[in-house]
C-alpha cells in the first residue's frame, strides 16, 4: 500500500509555507488542518517545525501533543531533534515518528541509539544540485555539509534508520514535480522505505514518484491550497494501478 501523507511546515506554532524553503506564508492552525487532512484520507501526517534547529530551540513537544491528541493517523515530527530525550518527549507525547536531520549528520551515532531503542526513525535528508552532485544540506537548508546524498543515505540505512525522507530544495514548493532523478536513485539502491518530498503540483506527480519505486508520497502546497484533494488523488492513483487506502 503507498501512502500520501500532507506536510504541515510549522513556525512559531502556526503552519507556514514556502518557496525553496524561504518566504514563508501563513496558512492556519495546525491542529484544524491536521483534522481536515484526516477526513481527506491522508495516511500519516508530517509536522515539520522548520525554523527550530535555525533558531536553536526544542520542537514544541506541547504542540505536537495536541495534533497528535486531535488525530488518529500516525504523526511524524522533526525539528530542532538533537537528542534521545528529545525523541523519547515527542513519542510519550503520542507522536508515531521522529524524523530527524541536522542531528542526524552533526552526530550520526544518534541515528544507532535511536535505532536501538524505537523502531520509528526517519531521516530526512535535504538534497541540493551543487555541480552536478547532490549534496545534503542541513539548519532548514542553510548549510552545505558537503556530504553526497547516496553516500550519506546509504551510511544512514546502515546505521538502522527505519525511512528515509529525501527533499528536493531545488524543487521545495515550485510545484513542478519531485526531482526523480535523486529520489528514485535513492529509491532503487536503499532497501529501506523513501518518501518523496519537494515538488508535487499535479496528480501524475504523485503518479510518477510511485513508478519510481518510493514507498510514500509527502507535499504540502497542492494540499494547503487546495490545488489537489486527497481523496481525488487516491482515486487517480487507483485508476492508474498504484494500490493506496481509500
Amino acid at each position: 500500500m503507498k501512502k500520501i501523507i500532507p506536510c504541515l511546515d510549522t513556525n512559531k506554532g502556526r503552519v507556514v509555507k514556502g518557496v525553496n524553503f524561504v518566504n514563508l506564508v501563513d496558512v492556519g492552525d495546525p491542529v484544524e488542518i491536521a483534522q481536515f487532512y484526516e477526513k481527506e484520507g491522508a495516511d500519516e501526517l508530517c509536522f515539520l517545525d522548520i525554523t527550530a534547529t535555525n533558531e536553536n530551540r526544542k520542537t514544541t513537544v506541547e504542540l505536537a501533543k495536541k495534533v497528535a491528541n486531535s488525530i488518529k493517523i500516525p504523526l511524524i515530527v522533526g525539528g530542532g531533534i538533537k537528542t534521545i530525550d528529545d525523541i523519547k518527549a515527542l513519542l510519550d507525547a503520542g507522536v508515531s515518528k521522529i524524523s530527524i536531520n541536522s542531528a542526524a549528520i552533526k552526530t550520526p551515532n544518534l541515528i544507532n541509539e535511536a535505532a536501538k531503542e524505537f523502531n520509528s526513525l526517519i531521516v530526512a535528508i535535504d538534497v541540493k544540485k551543487v555541480n552536478n552532485n547532490y549534496n545534503v544540506f542541513i539548519n532548514g537548508g542553510e548549510v552545505d555539509s558537503g556530504k553526497e546524498a547516496l553516500k550519506w543515505a546509504l551510511e544512514v540505512q546502515d546505521r538502522g534508520a527505519a525511512e528515509i525522507l529525501p527533499t528536493s530544495m531545488d524543487r521545495d514548493g515550485v510545484t513542478n514535480g519531485y526531482d526523480l532523478e535523486i529520489t528514485g536513485l535513492l529509491a532503487k539502491e536503499l532497501n529501506i522505505p523513501v518518501i518523496a518530498s519537494g515538488g508535487a503540483g499535479k496528480m501524475s506527480d504523485f503518479l510518477d514518484a510511485f513508478k519510481a519505486g518510493v514507498s510514500s508520497a509527502l507535499a504540502a502546497s497542492v494540499f494547503h491550497f487546495g490545488t489537489i484533494r486527497i481523496n481525488e488523488l487516491k482515486k487517480y492513483l487507483l485508476e492508474n494501478g498504484v494500490k493506496v487506502r481509500i
